[in-house]
C-alpha cells in the first residue's frame, strides 16, 4: 500500500514532535495569561526570590529551573552551600553544584545568596570530632575564607550565621558557641566581611514573631553595630500557618529590625495548610514527630487541595503580601521556600510523607490561586 504524505500532514507531525521535545524538555508554560512576571510586579518594591535545590541547580528539572528564571529575580540554595557539601572532610572542598548555582544566578541577572555558612545543623561530622578550640577555629576561618573568597562579588548576599537563639532570646548552646565563645557570632561575622567587603550579610532565624526571641536578636545586632561589624539585614524565616502568627505579631517584626536601621529580609516563606497538634515551632529540624506518621488527621489532603482551603491560601498570602507593601521600605527581599509544591521540605517536615501545599506553583507547575493573587495587588 502506497501512503501518501501531504506537506499538510509532515507540518502536523512536526507540531507534535516539538510540542513532546518542549515537554519532555521541562519548558515551563502558565495556564493562565501572564503578561508579566511576579519579579516584573514587585521590581520597584524588593526582590522576589526562590529557594532551589539540587535538581534545579543541575538542570535536572528543567520546569522548575524555568519558573525561577521566569518568575524570580533572587535565588538561594536550599543545600548546595551548607558545610557537609561544601567541604565533607577537612580541607576537601567540592563546588561542583555551588559553581553551577551561581552560574545559574549570574547568568540570569539575579541577586544571588549564600545559604548558609555557619549553622550547626547540616554540619560536616568532622567538625563534631573531639578537636581543640584552636583546630575548631581554624577550620572556621578557612571554610569562610575558601567559600566566600571563591564567590567574592558573584555572590550578593550570605546568610552568615543560621538560627542561633533559642527561644527565650538567649544563645544556642551550640557547638559553635562550646568551641569559639559567646562571641563567636560577631567572630564569623567579621571573618565574612574580610572575605568579600561588598556582600550583604544575614543573620537568619525562625520565629522572630516571639518577642523574647526576637529580642535576643536584636541585642545582638546592636552589639555588632556597637563593635563596628558589619550586618546587613536580619532573615526572618517565615514558615508560618494559615492563620498564625497574626499580621500585628508579623509587623512588629518589621518595625522592630528596621528600627535598627537594617534591612528586613523575608527569607524562607511558605504557609502550611496542614493541621498541627502542637504550638507553631518554625523550623527547628531536630524536633522528633514520628508518632504523628500515618496519622489521616495529620495529612488530610493526600488527593488534592479543596477549593476553600486554598482560597484560604491565597487570601493569606494576600493579607502577608499587603503588609510587605505598606513596608516596602524597609524589606529588601522576599524568598519562597521552594518553587513548587511536590518539592517542598514540609511534606516531609514536621511529620514525613504528608501531602502539603505552601508555595506558589501546584505539582504540575502551574501557578495557583495564591499566585494570581500576589500579581493581581501591584500595577505594572
Amino acid at each position: 500500500m502506497k501512503i501518501n504524505i501531504t506537506k499538510f500532514t509532515v507540518t502536523i507531525i512536526v507540531l507534535i514532535i516539538v510540542s513532546f521535545l518542549s515537554c519532555a524538555n521541562g519548558l515551563y508554560k502558565s495556564n493562565i495569561d501572564i503578561k508579566f512576571s511576579l519579579s516584573d510586579k514587585y521590581k520597584d518594591l524588593f526582590y522576589i526570590g526562590a529557594a532551589i535545590n539540587e535538581d534545579i541547580i543541575m538542570g535536572r528539572d528543567l520546569q522548575s529551573e524555568n519558573i525561577v528564571t521566569s518568575e524570580f529575580n533572587s535565588v538561594t540554595p536550599e543545600n548546595s552551600l551548607k558545610w557537609m557539601y561544601v567541604q565533607p572532610s577537612p580541607n576537601k572542598f567540592n563546588f561542583v553544584a555551588a559553581d553551577r548555582y551561581v552560574e545559574l544566578g549570574t547568568k540570569n541577572n539575579m541577586y544571588i545568596v549564600g545559604h548558609a555558612l555557619v549553622w550547626h545543623n547540616q554540619l560536616a561530622d568532622f567538625m563534631k570530632n573531639k578537636i581543640s578550640p584552636d583546630e575548631f577555629n581554624k577550620h572556621v576561618e578557612t571554610h569562610i575564607d575558601r567559600v566566600v573568597s571563591r564567590y567574592k562579588e558573584r555572590i550578593d548576599a550570605w546568610d552568615v550565621v543560621n538560627e542561633a537563639f533559642n527561644e527565650d532570646g538567649s544563645l544556642r548552646e551550640s557547638i559553635f558557641k562550646k568551641q569559639m565563645g559567646d562571641n563567636y557570632i560577631e567572630d564569623v561575622f567579621k571573618l565574612a566581611k574580610k572575605a568579600d567587603p561588598n556582600a550583604d550579610l544575614i543573620y537568619n532565624d525562625y520565629n522572630l514573631y516571639k518577642p523574647a526571641k526576637r529580642a535576643g536578636v536584636l541585642r545582638m545586632v546592636k552589639k555588632l553595630q556597637n563593635n563596628g561589624t558589619k550586618i546587613s539585614a536580619v532573615g526572618v524565616q517565615a514558615h508560618w500557618s494559615l492563620k498564625f502568627p497574626s499580621l500585628n505579631e508579623i509587623e512588629q517584626i518589621i518595625l522592630d529590625i528596621s528600627d535598627l536601621d537594617i534591612d528586613v529580609m523575608f527569607t524562607e516563606i511558605d504557609i502550611t495548610v496542614l493541621p498541627n497538634p502542637w504550638e507553631l515551632v518554625g523550623a527547628e529540624v531536630t524536633q522528633n514527630f514520628d508518632k504523628f506518621e500515618g496519622d489521616p488527621k495529620m495529612d488530610p489532603y493526600p488527593n488534592g487541595l479543596p477549593d476553600e482551603i486554598e482560597a484560604q491560601l491565597a487570601k493569606r498570602y494576600q493579607d502577608i503580601f499587603k503588609l510587605f507593601i505598606k513596608h516596602q521600605d524597609k524589606i529588601s527581599r522576599v524568598t519562597f521556600w521552594g518553587v513548587m509544591d511536590r518539592h517542598s521540605w514540609l511534606n516531609d517536615w514536621p511529620i514525613k510523607g504528608r501531602t502539603n501545599y505552601p508555595l506558589l506553583f501546584d505539582r504540575n507547575y502551574q501557578p495557583k490561586s495564591a499566585f494570581k493573587m500576589l500579581s493581581n495587588l501591584v500595577d505594572n
